[in-house]
Formats: structure tokens, sequence, C-alpha cells
């Protein structure tokens, strides 16, 4: 994990981008990773840990509504922890996570391993959902993992400032 969170720090002091995060079911899992790479102070802006409804809506801005709507298993509700993230803090690019970890509140819509991802910037944000195998540690270490790739995959794709 601390390689790929070297590189994640490397990738974003190239693009002159801070991250920002906002983590459920990994409870700051992936910010407690960049934060072991020494220096991540310079790209590494904050991390939201909402476990809970209340923090979701309180913290980050997630509507009721789309709580209720979809659950907060859901990649409609991860898109909104993401931008809510980038609202409220001052990063450039925003990690969401937000699952079942299992090994229990699986459901037969939302079985344990279910974990969904968003990735989002000032313009705009993408989501997907991953079904991840094992007990609880390895199902949060694997969404650990697949946030921060996904981080990469976002930087690979955004254009780049001129002075970058």
């Amino acid at each position: 994990m601390l390689e790929l969170a070297q590189r994640v720090g490397r990738e974003l002091t190239t693009a002159g981008a801070l991250l920002v995060t906002a983590e459920s079911c990994t409870g700051g899992w992936v910010a407690q990773a960049v934060t072991s790479v020494s220096g991540s102070s310079a790209w590494f802006e904050r991390g939201f840990v909402t476990y809970s409804n209340a923090a979701k809506q309180e913290m980050l801005g997630v509507a009721r509504e789309t709580l209720e709507r979809h659950g907060a298993v859901s990649e409609a509700t991860a898109r909104a922890m993401a931008l809510g993230a980038l609202r409220h803090g001052r990063g450039t690019i925003a990690v969401a996570v937000t699952g079942v970890a299992g090994p229990t509140g699986g459901t037969p819509a939302k079985p344990v391993g279910l974990v969904c991802f968003a990735w989002a910037t000032h313009g705009g944000a993408r989501t997907e959902s991953r079904r991840f195998s094992g007990d609880r540690e390895n199902v949060r270490r694997q969404a650990v993992a697949r946030a921060l790739q996904g981080v990469l995959e976002l930087l690979a794709t955004e254009p780049r400032s001129p002075d970058s």
C-alpha cells in the first residue's frame, strides 16, 4: 500500500493537485495510507470519516433524499460524498468510499463486499462499484487500494495546467 500511496503523492505533486478523502467503510484508511508517506502534507489536504448517515449529511452535505432513495451504499451517495468533500475542503481532487465491509450488514441487493467509489474534481465526478471477497479486513484493504488506483487513473485523464 505504501508504494501505491507514494505513486499517488508523486502524481498529485506533478499535477499541482491536493487530495481530499471522504470515507465510510474504510474508516479513514485511505487517509492513513497517504499520510504514511513523508511529505504528504504537500499534496493531502484533509480527510472526512463519515460513517453514519448523519455525518454524511452534516460534514459533506449529502442530501437526506439521496440517502433515502439510494442508501448509504450507492454510487449516488459516493458521488455526493466526493463532491461534498471538495466543497467543504480545499482539495482539488476527492475520493469517496462507501460500502458493506461485513461480515454483517449485507442484503441480496447490497451484499457484503460491495463497495461504491467516486473520484471528483471541480469539473465533475465518476463513480463505480466493485464487489470484493474475503473478510472485513480484506474487503477494506482492497477498497483502499482501488480508491488510490482510481486517483491515479483520474490524474492520468485530467488536463494539466501549463506550469505543471
